[in-house]
């Protein structure tokens, strides 16, 4: 039998389309960097950039940029023998305005439906899925058919064995008509009879560790008060719940009553977007460290902090050196900023190593 993954993933892929130039308007930015994008997909490149070996479980289109997307994974250097096209769909593309510090809203190009929600259980991996050392699954992926079944049975297929992680990863818009948490809509329920809550209260039944902020956890349990978010989290199933609190930091509390609330690492925000899919790679990386619970946190928080000080997602995902310099000097150091639009499709924004790294212009 094949040595296990260390992660496997399954989720969302796309391609991000960012623009190179921060606080412009969408409608006048006339020059972006192409980046690989998706949660799921950014958490396993997190995680490989770690030395973890990762594989994600998806769907593009069959279409340019699906070919640019299976390249870019081989880059990063995660398994892409689980991402399959799909004739019918295109490959999504996602657009971002750049507002630091805190405002950066995205534009989701996934009509009629998106490839990723058309993963069937009938092709998934179950030997590998069951026997990986972590696995991880998203909201997202629940929102429609057949990817919902595909990832509750995959899930089944887990029984509780290993570490998986459940990240809420809450998106109205990709639910039917903008689901409700509760299922409640204008007009009745949701039109195949899933309730979002509902939904999410499988998923639970089923994850050892869950993720989310405040606003995910009150989708999942209905509490957004974080320790009690965390306490209702533990009640629905899980054995490690893990609350994400924006400026005040990370709260984690596990089932044997071990807990860590840690602040957030400073950092000089350029695109916010990102930094939570380094914070799943990291702290996958330090659970299959075994790392007690308080460094797990440290780690990830900085992670995060990392990618926040950069403008791309996957691109930016940070190598363990780089988040332990950040760990002793107790900041992000600043990034060099990215260059105006009349310099973009030569030069790029500056973020080091492999040539994965260095987004792609598009004028």
């Amino acid at each position: 039998m094949p040595e296990p993954y260390d992660v496997i993933t399954m989720g969302r892929i796309g391609v991000d389309l960012y623009p190179l130039r921060t606080g412009v308007p969408l409608a006048q930015v006339d020059t972006f960097g192409k980046f690989l994008g998706g949660s799921a997909t950014n958490v396993a490149v997190a995680a490989a950039r770690l030395g973890r070996r990762t594989a994600v479980i998806t769907r593009t289109g069959r279409d340019p940029f699906g070919d640019y997307l299976h390249q870019a994974l081989r880059e990063f250097e995660v398994d892409d023998r689980w991402v399959t096209a799909v004739d019918e769909y295109p490959t999504p593309v996602t657009f971002c305005e750049v507002f630091p510090p805190d405002d950066f809203p995205l534009y989701f190009y996934r009509l009629p439906k998106a490839p990723d929600l058309e993963i069937r259980p009938d092709e998934l991996d179950l030997d590998a899925i069951r026997s990986a050392r972590i696995f991880w699954m998203t909201g997202t992926g629940l929102c429609a058919e057949p990817s919902r079944t595909a990832t509750l049975a995959a899930l089944e297929a887990r029984g509780k064995s290993g570490i998986t992680v459940f990240d809420l990863d809450w998106r109205p818009m990709f639910w039917p008509n903008g689901a409700e948490p509760d299922g409640a809509q204008p007009g009745g329920a949701e039109p195949d009879g899933a309730e979002p809550r509902a939904v999410y209260a499988r998923a639970l039944r089923h994850a050892t560790v869950a993720v989310g902020n405040l606003d995910e956890c009150e989708v999942a349990v209905g509490e957004r008060e974080p320790h009690a978010a965390a306490r209702a989290l533990l009640a629905a199933g899980v054995e490690l719940a893990v609350v994400k609190q924006g400026p005040k930091g990370v709260l984690a509390v596990h089932r044997d009553g071990t807990r860590a609330e840690v602040p957030p690492v400073p950092v000089d925000v350029v695109n916010g977007l990102g930094a939570g899919d380094a914070f799943g790679g990291a702290l996958c990386h330090g659970l299959l460290a075994g790392w007690d619970l308080e460094r797990v946190m440290r780690y990830a928080n900085a992670a995060g902090a990392i990618v926040a000080g950069r403008l791309a997602c996957s691109s930016a995902m940070p190598y363990d050196d780089e988040v332990t310099r950040t760990l002793a000097d107790g900041r992000v150091p600043a990034e060099d900023p990215p260059p105006e639009p009349a310099t973009a499709p030569s030069t790029t924004p500056s973020t080091g190593r492999s040539s994965a790294r260095s987004p792609e212009a598009l004028s």
